[in-house]
This record gives structure tokens, C-alpha cells and sequence, in this order.
């Protein structure tokens, strides 16, 4: 994946490796940061309103949050084995969804506490991204074995 900031700067999700890496706009020039947990295998990634980098570590079963202020790396890894996050998205409210191509799961994740809570797909899923409309407060994952589109509306 290779989202881009506010200030157009190309940020690399390294999916055949481990790096993060970052293409400054206006001087051209990369440069790189490695996750702390093995075989991290960074992919899809979104930017929150506050200008951080949320993204899957498919590889470490984990969720990665990079801060370009600090230039620093947090990492949480998933509680379900084998969820291989495929996408990770916060939410104004702060949490964090990531989906699953192998456990038919979304996880929501509270950063602050570090706490996951699993919610188990209906059928057999395959998520690939995911999406929340924070003005339904709704999740939108698209279910690749299952041809269809799944809306989940947290409780909470």
C-alpha cells in the first residue's frame, strides 16, 4: 500500500519485507523504518485525523502505528492466532479495526489499554479492507469468499 499524507509525502508499506519507508514530497528523498517484531510484512495502512499512520503487520499478526512526528513505531499483536491483518483503520473515537484473511474475524483494538475485542464474521469472510462511517458509527468490510458486503454496528 502507499498511502499519502496531508502534505503529499508517499508513505511504503513493505509487504515483501519489514520496512515502512517514506518518500518526502519535495525533496525526493526516502527514508526508511523497521518494525520491532519479526517478519512484520507491513500492508494497507490509513492516516488518522491527527496525521498518524495506522497499518496491518500481516506477517507478525499485528497492528502498527507509525508516528511521522516522533518517528517512532508501536506495535499490538493480534490475541486470535493466524488473524494475518490484511488493512488497519482508527476511528475519531480512537479505536483501531483491523480484518482478518484468515480467521473470518475484525478485531477492534483500544490503543490506550491495549485491549481487543473479536468479533466473529458471520461466514466465511476474507477481509481485505476495511471501512468505518463515523457518522454511523458503522464498520463496512467486504467479504471476499462470500461475495457480499458486511456492516457491523458496534454496541458501544
Amino acid at each position: 500500500d502507499i498511502p499519502t499524507d496531508e502534505q503529499n509525502n508517499l508513505y511504503l508499506l513493505e509487504f515483501g519485507g519489514t520496512k515502512i519507508g517514506k518518500i518526502d514530497a519535495k525533496t525526493k528523498t526516502l527514508q526508511t523504518w523497521d518494525p520491532d517484531l519479526p517478519h512484520a510484512r507491513p500492508r494497507r495502512g490509513h492516516f488518522d485525523e491527527n496525521g498518524t499512520l495506522w497499518y496491518a503487520e500481516y506477517g507478525s499478526n499485528a497492528v502498527g502505528r507509525f508516528d511521522p512526528k516522533t518517528q517512532t513505531i508501536t506495535e499490538w499483536q493480534m490475541q486470535v492466532k493466524w488473524q494475518m491483518p490484511y488493512d488497519a483503520l482508527a476511528t475519531k473515537k480512537g479505536d483501531v479495526y483491523t480484518g482478518s484473511v484468515m480467521s473470518d474475524r475484525v478485531v477492534r483494538l483500544d490503543p490506550k489499554t491495549g485491549q481487543q475485542i473479536v468479533y466473529l464474521m458471520p461466514a466465511s469472510t476474507n477481509i481485505r479492507r476495511v471501512n468505518f462511517d463515523e457518522d454511523h458509527g458503522a464498520l463496512w468490510v467486504g467479504s471476499n469468499h462470500g461475495n457480499s458486503i458486511v456492516k457491523m454496528e458496534p454496541l458501544d
